[in-house]
């Protein structure tokens, strides 16, 4: 399917808000035309909120949204060139597949009178339109490889098939650029997973813009090319996934994007840039020596067992979590709300028991400092800790 229509979209100081409570705070983006771009945050952060303005379906407070550089403020739904793809698949359960595929483009395709049953038939051009639009259709479900599908109803299909249905009705009208709302939320974990590789995999042979709606950040960080993070309303941060995970702006963007998320530990700063946390000093250089409260962050996997070394962390293991080819290990450190996750492998935790006392550390150069404010503070390590 060729593409001659470009979707560069942009959002320009764009809120949202129903009476007194603000959903959307001043959110600025602007999206590639081809860019798989996620918008990942937790329930209510505002996230299908955005999308829905940018589809139409919702009116921002204020702000202007363009579309391939053009103000589309005033622009109705129908006028954007825009597909959704919804969580519910949206699909007509009296119809078959192939007529699910084929409605929006009559819709789009035949004149009023040429879709009026029997009497449309006698119209001298509704055949030769009628050929362009079964192309189509056959075109779309040869890449969805849903052929096999075409005469059966949505009740007789599994929730893979719904799916790939419900994206099928949004490719034939071949839009600028395809609007999905947590689209895979119904199906179960494997079909998931398969489901993520076949929508990567569309979307390099489309490409055409997908922006794509998910609190899962499995699904964030597999298929994006740019995910933007969401809060309480804000954009928190936006970039390529390997940047969000590895290099969190804000605390709570540290906290949401992994599984297990990051281990955050309290510490301190004195003046002279020394940091205390847990009672043990941490080789991290700070370029503002000021004496204040912190918070270290480090993820799962960069925390590493230790013998009882001089400057080890310790804890009480209270769960041993073996998935096959990763074990976490979850200690007790004595804090009320906070426990460590330690990823390693089978080996090395196979000698380690409940209730066995856990020494632990970390290299410097992988502890992220915040500041009181969940803010990231500019820090290098320096050696080994």
């Amino acid at each position: 399917m060729g593409r001659d229509n470009l979707a560069g979209i942009t959002l320009k100081g764009v809120t949202k808000a129903y009476g007194s409570q603000s959903v959307l705070n001043d959110i600025n983006l602007d999206i590639s035309d081809g860019e798989f771009l996620t918008l990942v945050g937790p329930s209510g952060c505002g996230k299908s909120t955005t999308l829905r303005i940018i589809a139409g379906l919702e009116t921002q407070s204020t702000g202007d949204v363009f579309i391939d550089g053009s103000i589309v403020n005033e622009t109705r739904p129908s006028k954007r060139d825009l597909a959704m793809v919804f969580q519910s698949y949206a699909l007509y359960p009296h119809l078959t597949v192939h007529q699910n595929l084929i409605t929006p483009l009559k819709l789009r395709d035949l004149t009023a009178l040429e879709r009026v049953p029997l009497f449309g038939h006698l119209m001298p051009e509704r055949g030769k339109k009628m050929s362009i639009i079964s192309s189509e259709v056959q075109k779309v479900a040869e890449i969805l490889k849903i052929e096999p599908l075409l005469d059966r109803k949505p009740g007789q299909l599994s929730g893979g098939q719904r799916q790939r249905v419900a994206l099928g009705r949004a490719m034939v009208r071949n839009p600028a650029a395809f609007l999905m709302d947590e689209p895979l939320s119904n199906l179960d974990a494997s079909l998931r997973v398969h489901m993520r590789a076949e929508l990567s995999e569309l979307h390099r042979e489309l490409k055409a813009t997908f922006i794509y709606v998910t609190h899962d950040q499995a699904e964030a960080l597999t298929m994006s090319d740019r995910i933007a993070v969401m809060m309480d309303g804000d954009l928190l941060q936006l970039g390529p996934p390997d940047e969000v995970y590895e290099d969190p702006a804000d605390i709570r963007v540290a906290e949401f994007i992994g599984s297990p998320k990051m281990n955050i530990l309290p510490a301190s700063c004195d003046e002279k840039g020394s940091i205390d946390c847990l009672g043990q000093k941490i080789k991290v250089a700070l370029k503002d020596k000021t004496k204040q409260s912190l918070s270290l962050g480090i993820r799962p996997e960069h925390l590493v067992l230790q013998s009882g070394a001089k400057s080890s962390f310790s804890g009480l293991l209270t769960y041993k979590e073996n998935l096959g080819s990763d074990v976490f290990l979850h200690l007790d450190i004595g804090l009320e709300t906070q426990k460590v996750v330690i990823r390693t492998d089978p080996q090395d935790a196979n000698s380690a028991k409940i209730g066995d006392k856990i020494s632990f550390g970390g290299s410097p150069n992988k502890y992220l400092v915040f500041d009181a404010n969940g803010k990231r503070i500019d820090a290098k390590g320096r050696g080994n800790s």
